[in-house]
This record gives C-alpha cells, structure tokens and sequence, in this order.
C-alpha cells in the first residue's frame, strides 16, 4: 500500500521522530519534521495540507498514534508509513 501512495503521488511525509532522533538515525529529505508531542498544537500545518499525509517515526508506533488522532478529527487521507526505514526503503524502491 506504501508504494502505491507513493506511486500516485500528491503526498506529503511527516517525520513525527524527536529532532534529536533525526540527527542520530538520518532523516528524509522532503519530510516535515512534526514531533507527536506537537502534533495537537500544529494540527493546521497538517489539515491545511492537500493530499495523503504519511506519517512515521522510529518503528509506526507514534506515527499510528497520529493517525488515530487525525482519524479522530475526521480527516480520512492519512496513512501509517511505519518506521524510518521502512519509508526510506519504499522511497528507493519507487524511483
């Protein structure tokens, strides 16, 4: 299902690590960095973006959380990308 988001384009990754996990684990170049812990005060940064939202984080537990939170607020566009290196690697595989 990841590649086939990523496939269709018109989508936008959110990295919801700590920025000190970026610094550590690497990051990707095209994602906002939106920690989960501020993802309740930025909420409009992410509503206000068109197309499929796809979170991650260290393993797709926080990116899940945000999902559900998002879920909850209606929004139906967003999507578990699951952990860093899951995202990168589907990223590879796609170009």
């Amino acid at each position: 299902m990841l590649h086939d988001i990523l496939k269709a384009g018109n989508y936008h990754l959110i990295d919801v690590r700590e920025p000190m996990e970026l610094e550590m684990d690497g990051k990707i170049e095209d994602a906002m960095n939106i920690p989960l812990g501020e993802l309740e005060d930025r909420k409009q940064e992410v509503t206000n973006l068109k197309g499929t939202k796809i979170f991650f984080c260290r393993s797709g537990g926080r990116s899940g959380k945000a999902v559900e939170y998002f879920g909850k607020e209606g929004m139906t566009d967003v999507y578990n990308g699951g952990g860093y290196e899951d995202v990168r690697q589907a990223l590879e595989d796609i170009q």
